[in-house]
Parts: structure tokens; sequence; C-alpha cells
């Protein structure tokens, strides 16, 4: 897109991205374990779906808003940007936060109704353990430092393939299977099935997740340094998308 997308464009974008991805997750899960009982083939069915799913939606609605469908995003977004003016304001944090959880929950319900589950009901799947947490940590970071890092690079066009790479790995190589995104863990809440995460598993998930964000951070600014500000007449450096790199950088 040549001009950047109004805010409730946008917002809209970022409810129904987000509740695509969740439907992604939770339906995969439930055709998964319905078709076996193999727990490694399960998994795999879920991470391919997902890693399919995810690269389709950053491509797909990336132009639009950015394709964030993650609060951690947003809010890495918003802290990298303000130095330089670029990024999401407040304001359009404020909106895409709310619509990515609601969009999360909304995905999961339809992914239960789909498959003739009872929609908004809880999760009892316990996943209350530090190693959990620090899995959290870990998935959060490598996340952040590859959406950033790559906008860092000038390589954000890779976005949706390397994203989409990346969670399918994290999957695999984490203890948690990579959540990586709040509002993500907060929509899986409201499914019992396969991808579901009991409510009182969530808060601890959630702290891992910003701490994983910061450390993420961390990691771009050791790696490619701070982003470069303002010439000395006023104007950003010129980027190659009429968007802020950091924004359009992802989706998550």
């Amino acid at each position: 897109m040549s001009t950047r997308a109004p805010l409730i464009r946008r917002v809209a974008v970022e409810a129904l991205g987000t509740a695509a991805l969740v439907t992604v997750v939770v339906g995969s899960g439930i055709q998964a374990t319905g078709l076996t009982r193999d727990t490694g083939v399960q998994l795999l069915a879920n991470s391919l779906a997902t890693v399919f799913g995810l690269g389709v939606l950053i491509a797909f609605l990336g132009p639009v808003s950015g394709a964030h469908f993650n609060p951690v995003v947003t809010l890495a977004a918003y802290v990298t940007g303000r130095r330089g003016g670029e990024g999401p304001g407040l304001r359009d944090v404020a909106a895409y936060v709310p619509a990515q959880v609601v969009g999360a929950v909304g995905g999961a319900v339809l992914a239960d109704a789909m498959f003739g589950n009872p929609v908004l009901t809880l999760s009892t799947s316990g996943r209350w353990a530090g190693h959990l947490w620090l899995g959290e940590v870990v998935a959060t970071a490598g996340l952040v430092w590859l959406v950033f890092g790559l906008a860092r690079a000038g390589r954000a066009h890779l976005t949706p393939v390397l994203v989409a790479c990346y969670i399918g790995a994290a999957y695999w190589f984490t203890s948690s299977t990579s959540f990586a995104n709040p509002a993500v863990t907060v929509g899986r809440a409201f499914t019992d099935t396969y991808a579901g995460i009991a409510p009182a598993s969530v808060p601890p998930f959630l702290a891992a997740q910003l701490l994983g964000a910061a450390v993420g951070l961390g990691l771009v600014a050791v790696c490619f340094g701070r982003p470069a500000p303002p010439s000395a007449h006023g104007a950003a450096v010129p980027q190659q998308s009429t968007r802020p790199a950091e924004e359009s950088a992802l989706t998550p």
C-alpha cells in the first residue's frame, strides 16, 4: 500500500489477523488430536499448520497494519520508534493491543465451533513450571530479536518467511512450545483442547513474554546498534517503505 491505512482499518486487520492465527493454532490442534494419539505427530501437525498460516497472514495483511498480531511486537515497535518519531504511537498501541486480545479469543471460539466443541470453555491444561517460563522468555526474545533485527538490517521483506520458520522451530526447541504472544496466550485460555492453557497459568506466561521482549530488544541493540537518528535537516532517514520499518516488520 502506498499510504498508511486509517487507524480503524489497521485495528480491524490486527483483530482479524490475530483471530485467524489463533484459529489456525487451536483448530489444527483439535484436528491433530482427532487423527492420531501420537503426541509427536500431533505437535508436528500443529506446528506445520502454524508455520504456513502465520507466513500467509504476515504476507497478506502486513501492508495494512504491519501484521503485528502480538502485543509484545506492538510495544517493542513503540519503544524502538520513539527516538526517531517512527513506529506506532500511544494511540496506536492503545487500539492495537485490545484488538489483538479480542481477536485471539474470537479465534479460539471459532475453532471450537468449527469442530463442534463447547465454546468459551476455559482450559484445564495447567502449564505452571519454571522451565516453561524460561522457554517463553527464550521464545519471545528470539522473536523480537529476529523481527527488529531484520528491520535494522534492511531485510524486513523476508519477515513472512523467516518469522514463520522461527516460530515453527521454536515449537520444537522451547519447553513451552513457544506461545511468545500475550494475546494468543489469553485466547488459548478459552479453549479446553490440545492448544489450551489454564487461566491460572496465563499470568506467569505473560510476565515471561514481556521479559523476553526486553531481552530481545537488548539483543537487537547489541547486534545492530541504535536506529539512525533524524538528519541535520530534521527529516527522518529515508525508508524503503512509506511505513516505518520497525512497524512493518511483523507480524506472532
